[in-house]
C-alpha cells in the first residue's frame, strides 16, 4: 500500500511538471492568435473603408449621370403632323362658323318671335277698329234711313205741285230713291209735276233698279 501510494504520488508530480510546459506554450499561441486577429481586423477594416469610399464614389459618379440620363431619356416635344394641324384648324374654323351661324339663327328666331307678337297685336287692334266702324257704319247707316224716311214723310205731305220743282232740280238718282219710297199715288202726282225730260230720266232709273227683279 505504501508503495502504491508513492506510486501515485510520483506520477502526480510528473503529471504536474508536464502540464506546466503546455500551460505556457497554449498562452503563448493565444496571444499570437490575439495578434492574428487584430492584423485580420485591422486589414478587414482598411478593405472596408477602401470599398465604401469607392462605392461613394460610384454613388456620386452615378448621381451625376443621373441629369444627363434623365435629360437623355426625357421625351423631345412631340412634333404634330403638319396635315393633322391644319385639319384641326379647318375644323376649328368650321367649328366656330356653325356656332355663329347658330347665333345668328337664334337672334333671327328672336325677331321673328317679337315681330309676330306685334303683328298679332296689330290685328286685334285693326278688327277691333273695324268692329267699331262697323258699328258706326251700322249706326249712321240706321241714321240715314231715318233720316231719308222722315224727309221722304215730308215729300209726301206736300203738295205735289209745290214738291216738283224739288224734284225737278234734284239729280235722276237722288230723285229715284225718294220716289222709290213714297206711295205711288204720291210720287206719281209729283212725276206729273215734272218737266217730260226730268219724268223720263227718273223713270229709266226705276226701271234700271227694278230690272233684276224676277216677275210674276
Amino acid at each position: 500500500m505504501t508503495l502504491r501510494r508513492a506510486a501515485r504520488k510520483q506520477n502526480t508530480k510528473s503529471a504536474k511538471s508536464s502540464a506546466l510546459p503546455r500551460r505556457k506554450f497554449r498562452s503563448g499561441g493565444g496571444a499570437l492568435a490575439i495578434i492574428a486577429m487584430l492584423f485580420l481586423g485591422s486589414s478587414v477594416i482598411r478593405l472596408a473603408s477602401g470599398t465604401g469610399a469607392a462605392i461613394a464614389l460610384e454613388v456620386v459618379a452615378k448621381k451625376d449621370d443621373m441629369p444627363a440620363q434623365a435629360a437623355a431619356s426625357t421625351p423631345q416635344s412631340c412634333s404634330v403632323d403638319p396635315d393633322l394641324a391644319t385639319y384641326i384648324d379647318v375644323l376649328n374654323a368650321r367649328e366656330a362658323e356653325v356656332a355663329a351661324r347658330e347665333q345668328a339663327a337664334s337672334e333671327r328666331e328672336a325677331v321673328l318671335d317679337a315681330t309676330r307678337t306685334e303683328v298679332l297685336e296689330r290685328l286685334a287692334q285693326l278688327e277691333a277698329v273695324e268692329q267699331k266702324l262697323a258699328a258706326t257704319m251700322a249706326s249712321a247707316s240706321v241714321a240715314a234711313e231715318d233720316d231719308l224716311g222722315k224727309l221722304t214723310t215730308v215729300y209726301e205731305n206736300m203738295k205735289s205741285k209745290d214738291a216738283a220743282p224739288l224734284f225737278d232740280a234734284m239729280e235722276p238718282d237722288f230723285a229715284a230713291g225718294f220716289l222709290s219710297r213714297m206711295r205711288p199715288e204720291a210720287a206719281a202726282a209729283i212725276m206729273a209735276g215734272l218737266t217730260p225730260e226730268k219724268a223720263y230720266s227718273i223713270s229709266v232709273v226705276l226701271a234700271g233698279r227694278n230690272a233684276g227683279i224676277p216677275l210674276k
